[in-house]
């Protein structure tokens, strides 16, 4: 597995030391003002979908160390005469997908910025097994914390391509900076009350699959001429 686990070249003050402080203090007091509505999500998805409340799933977080990532549990584990889990659309309840259109899934997360996994804004920690499929410049996003949000996420999120989402995340790396953040963290709370740019049905093709798919001879199973 190639990991990039150098960290920003040439990283200022606010790299090293600021921006921990800013994290730990936005989330600090997001925790403290959401708290009755975190509890109250927590208390109905417990209600309607049982335990666990949180979803969590490993994920590389920076420098590929793996992490513990935590959301508000989205879909039911509805199975088919078979036993199998039914597809993903017909798992999410109508509550779930308020969640995700609300992004309020994502309040967890605030805990994982407190413990240090995570930033609140660099790049969305994506699935490990996607880590043999980025380019080199791809792969310079594990330079930096993941984030709850991103210049990606606020530039057009799931309606981006693969390929335009990665490059986000490597610009991200290479700008990084106070006032970089902060004009992400204040388009990001305009997108989320407006509810803009959510895909919320699951249907994105998963980043290895594309590019294993894109990769593939067109005639690999063309029959030979005779």
């Amino acid at each position: 597995m190639h990991r990039d686990t150098t960290g920003p070249s040439d990283p200022g003050p606010y790299a090293r030391w600021g921006k921990r402080c800013l994290d730990v203090g936005v989330s600090l007091a997001a925790l403290a003002a959401l708290a009755p509505v975190a509890l109250g999500v927590a208390a109905y998805v417990r209600a309607t979908m049982g335990t666990p409340v949180l979803f969590r799933q490993v994920r590389p977080g920076r420098g590929g160390k793996p992490f513990s990532i935590m959301k508000f549990r989205t879909m039911t584990d509805a199975r088919g005469p078979d036993g199998e889990l039914l597809p993903d659309e017909q798992r999410l309840p109508r509550f779930g997908l308020l969640l995700r259109k609300t992004s309020l899934d994502e309040l967890p997360q605030l805990v994982n910025v407190l413990r240090g996994d995570m930033s609140l804004v660099g790049p969305r920690p994506l699935l490990a097994r996607y880590e043999p499929a980025y380019t080199p410049r791809e792969r310079t996003r594990g330079r930096v914390r993941p984030g709850i949000t991103g210049l990606a996420q606020v530039n057009g999120r799931n309606a981006l391509s693969w390929e335009t989402r990665l490059e986000f995340d490597a610009q991200y790396v290479e700008r990084v900076s106070l006032a970089l953040d902060l004009r992400i963290l204040a388009a990001t709370v305009g997108k989320v009350l407006r509810r803009a740019d959510v895909q919320a049905d699951a249907s994105l093709i998963y980043l290895d699959v594309e590019r294993a798919a894109a990769s593939t001879p067109a005639d690999r199973d063309e029959p030979k001429a005779a």
